[in-house]
């Protein structure tokens, strides 16, 4: 056999590249064929029955070929897959599992070796070859089967060929809940020209070209401007921040500068647009934390804006009197803005994730979207599809049967938001009378106004690093002033929890670089950061204490806090901070003080900080992760997340009789507060105050102004002494059902 490190890379890139299912299929049998020279090679996938359906086979006769089915357990297939293990035998027939099946013709072959293909820890299906010869298939070769089969069990895991889709008809790709609803229309392809595809060419005319790249500057100014007027109407100003920060880019001298230093090395202007944009969007792509790391997406929207502009590509051009779903690798703010907004039903971008600027716009103009698929191949103009942006899935080529499903959850839903839409000024207050606060989260200056339509009572979250990430050198008192102002005059006299500067380890500014961590999670980060450079976090703390004023509102949330040294030196700054403000006579409060319990070791902290403090927020993302030692992020462990893991309410539960004992009150932000699941068990442990991102909002109260609370407490306690987190959610829900709540799952 020819190498195989060799020959793997190149069957896994033939499957890889194929655009329908069923080609993948073909071609893994095949390429396995011909690289191991054997007279048979058989694939067989689990469907739902966990029957094994042989899919594909080079040998075997083509009439039983998606005909054939194996009960489970059955036969030399269901021993492999049942057993998880292989079985290499010279003569097949004579195992006592051996089952034939005349279809197949197999009687002319005799060795056999079937290997498992495991996925996520499920037999998803098995791969077989057979010979004419009685033999044993050498180690190396049983070797390269095996190996070859988990390099395909990342392929087949979800297939739709399991379900029966052959032809493309109905066939679900999922992704990543960008925005929530559902939208049924027809494709057209948002799919310009891509700038990291650009090559680099000499630049003949290097003082033209510069003159030609301030020409685009300007041009692209203009177009955002335009952009932002024609969709004024439709998002009450809520998506201003997201050209703010287009425009801060196209302004800030860092971003300018780069691409003029590589055309006065000799690139033509594309080549340096694509060094300079690739350069700025891999600073954000480096960090760790999810919402900064979704920026890179904006500054890579910006460079194909700023091609296509120079290339002189205009917005699609939609169909009149058509539904319209925009899918393409990135959708931009221009093809959006292009099509009337009572034609625009979804969106699907190949890449970027529920925190891109894209989604953030698709939350503002209540339109569904899915974002992160991958690419999809095949895809044609005006072909029907469903956007799911409940679920984070999309159909193509849907049947009727599939459509009017899809149709009639689109109008429950429409029902129901509208209901909804009642209870924004009611309070949020269980039917036995208890009152739980609900606030927001925030970042953008862009997610402002959907939080206040939709009820929130202030801030939980407010992320202040976005005007760090933007500058080229690190930004002014007076402007973080500027930014810290709007939000507290937006909230007036509501709270508004603002996080000191969260950076620091694999989250490097990109005017401050800092020397690469082996494990940047556990490394130079948050509180440790900002101490270690006190003149950063003086500068913001002034601002923050400056722009509230005599507001009340302001709270100052301390990240990663893990010892009692670092409460006590940030404390003191914030005295040095008051002191020195009150010096230059300016009308100041004192703001309340809280930190984040995100650090487990922050938990048995709680007694020695209580006097120092006067709330504390559970940041419930990176507990659970520090909890339960998996990235929700890594696709290969992100199955076994979840944050009603019996560890985690423990420890948030512990939480919270350590915060009521010593007066302290808590709020919880993060995945946790928008879960109906986790919301009820949070309630019954006692939590009354929860913050999260502002489309959740409305569906959070209807399940509060539901749910009795001696029903929540009933539940927390049954749930605090189950093991499994899959019956936990399921013992939760069915009482949720039980309330007529099951829309809260749709």
């Amino acid at each position: 056999m020819k190498s195989v490190v060799h020959e793997l890379a190149r069957i896994v890139q033939t499957v890889a590249m194929a655009d329908l299912p069923i080609d993948q299929v073909n071609l893994i049998v095949e390429s396995i064929s011909e690289t191991m020279a054997v007279d048979v090679c058989s694939l067989y996938l689990a469907n739902d029955k966990q029957e094994m359906m042989l899919l594909a086979s080079h040998g075997l006769a083509a009439k039983a070929v998606r005909r054939v089915k194996l009960p489970p357990g059955k036969g030399l297939v269901g021993l492999v897959a049942s057993s998880r293990h292989p079985l290499n035998l010279a003569d097949g027939e004579l195992h006592p599992n051996y089952f034939y099946i005349a279809e197949t013709q197999e009687e002319r072959f005799h060795s056999f070796c079937g290997v498992p293909i495991v996925h996520t820890g499920k037999v998803v299906g098995v791969l077989v070859v057979q010979g004419r010869e009685i033999r044993h298939l050498s180690d190396e070769e049983q070797g390269f089967l095996v190996t070859l089969a988990a390099h395909l069990a990342l392929l087949l895991g979800n297939s739709p060929l399991a379900h029966g889709d052959m032809v493309g008809y109905n066939e679900r790709v999922s992704g990543v809940k960008g925005a929530p609803g559902i939208g049924i229309g027809h494709i057209k392809l948002s799919d310009h020209g891509e700038l990291y595809s650009v090559v680099d060419t000499p630049c003949e005319d290097i003082p033209g070209t510069l003159e030609d790249w301030q020409q685009l500057l300007v041009v692209v100014r203009g177009q955002i401007d335009h952009e932002r007027e024609s969709l004024g109407s439709e998002i009450t100003g809520s998506v201003a921040g997201i050209f703010s920060a287009y425009k801060m880019l196209l302004e800030d001298p860092a971003f300018v500068t780069y691409v003029e230093a590589g055309i006065e090395k000799g690139n033509w202007l594309p080549g340096a647009l694509r060094h300079a944009i690739q350069h700025f969007a891999e600073l954000f792509l480096a960090m760790d934390d999810p919402y900064l790391k979704a920026r890179h997406e904006d500054v890579h929207h910006l460079g194909n804006k700023l091609f296509n502009a120079w290339r002189g590509i205009k917005p699609v051009d939609a169909p009149p009197d058509m539904d319209i779903v925009l899918v393409g690798p990135q959708v931009s703010v221009s093809d959006i803005a292009a099509v009337p907004s009572e034609r625009l039903v979804g969106l699907v971008c190949f890449e970027g994730s529920g925190l891109s600027h894209t989604a953030v716009l698709a939350n503002a103009l209540g339109i569904p979207a899915v974002m992160g698929t991958g690419r999809i191949r095949r895809l044609v103009d005006q072909a029907s599809i469903i956007v799911d942006g409940n679920n984070g899935q999309v159909t193509l080529n849907p049947g009727d049967m599939v459509i009017a499903e899809y149709q009639r959850l689109a109008n429950d839903r429409r029902s129901l938001m509208k209901q909804l839409e009642k209870l924004r000024e009611l309070p949020s207050i269980t039917p036995d009378g208890t009152e739980i606060t609900l606030y927001t989260n925030t970042g953008l200056l862009a997610d402002i106004s959907p939080g206040l339509h939709n009820g929130a009572q202030g801030v939980g979250l407010y992320r202040t690093e976005i005007p760090f990430m933007v500058h080229d050198s690190f930004p002014s008192e007076e402007e973080q002033v500027s930014v810290y102002r709007q939000v507290l005059e937006a909230y007036k006299n509501k709270p508004v929890y603002m996080r000191t500067l969260d950076i620091g380890g694999d989250k490097p500014l990109p005017y401050f670089p800092v020397d690469n961590e082996e494990n940047p999670a556990l490394g130079w980060r948050g509180i440790r950061f900002t101490l270690d450079n006190s003149q950063l976090l003086m500068t913001q703390v002034r601002a923050m204490i400056r722009a509230a004023g005599e507001n009340e509102g302001l709270r100052i949330l301390l990240p990663m806090v893990s010892s009692t040294s670092e409460l006590d030196d940030f404390l003191q700054l914030l005295e040095d901070a008051i002191a020195q403000l009150e010096t230059e006579g300016l009308s100041i409060l004192r703001p309340q003080l809280g930190v984040m319990v995100e650090v487990p070791a922050a938990i048995s902290q709680i007694p020695f900080w209580a006097e120092k403090l006067d709330f504390i927020s559970i940041g419930s993302n990176d507990l659970s992760q520090y909890l339960l030692a998996l990235d929700r992020d890594n696709p290969r462990v992100s199955g076994r997340y979840d944050h009603v893991h019996p560890a985690v309410l423990m420890e948030i539960n512990r939480t919270l009789d350590l915060a009521s004992k010593h007066n302290l009150s808590v709020s919880l932000c993060g995945e946790m507060a928008a879960d109906p699941v986790a919301v009820v068990l949070l309630l019954g442990m006692g939590l009354r105050t929860l913050s999260m991102s502002a489309a959740k909002l409305p569906q959070v109260k209807w399940l509060i102004r539901s749910l009795p609370l001696n029903m929540a407490e009933a539940l927390v306690s049954r749930a605090l002494t189950c093991p499994y987190p899959a019956e936990i959610r399921e013992m939760v829900r069915t009482e949720l059902e039980g309330l007529g709540l099951q829309d809260l799952f749709n």
